[in-house]
């Protein structure tokens, strides 16, 4: 799914082509402690899984899940208070909801909504801005 995500991302925020990675390309990062090479990027993660009330008979089980993501836009920042990174983020923010929440990718049960989102403190000399999404689906195995 954070594949379909990533490809969605491109395809819908014109300055996230080839912009946008997953959860290891993060980590690296964050291990590093170093920017981006590009000015703005996005890095999807998986967040979890929470399954509600399961019912179970005649061998079936079915179990409501909810499955979340976060999308991690990094802005570089190179006024102390962020003040233009926030300026060049806002607009992006709204590009980013709007191409994931209300879509769902493959076989999906549910579509995305929007759970919440939030500045993050990801170091010095970076913006970044971290918005959650979850998807209901189906457990079921026979």
């Amino acid at each position: 799914m954070i594949d379909d995500v990533i490809a969605r991302l491109e395809a819908q925020v014109a300055e996230l082509q080839s912009r946008t990675f997953g959860a290891a390309e993060f980590t690296t990062l964050m291990q590093r402690k170093s920017l981006p090479a590009f000015p703005v990027a996005a890095y999807v993660l998986p967040l979890g899984l929470q399954g509600s009330a399961a019912t179970a008979a005649a061998g079936r089980f079915i179990q409501p899940i909810r499955e979340s993501i976060a999308v991690v836009l990094i802005v570089n920042s190179l006024d102390q208070l962020g003040a233009r990174a926030l300026q060049r983020l806002h607009p992006m923010l709204r590009e980013i909801i709007e191409a994931v929440a209300g879509w769902a990718p493959g076989d999906q049960a549910g579509v995305f909504e929007l759970t919440r989102a939030n500045i993050i403190d990801p170091g010095v000399g970076r913006l970044a801005y971290q918005i959650e999404f979850s998807i209901s689906d189906q457990l079921r195995i026979f």
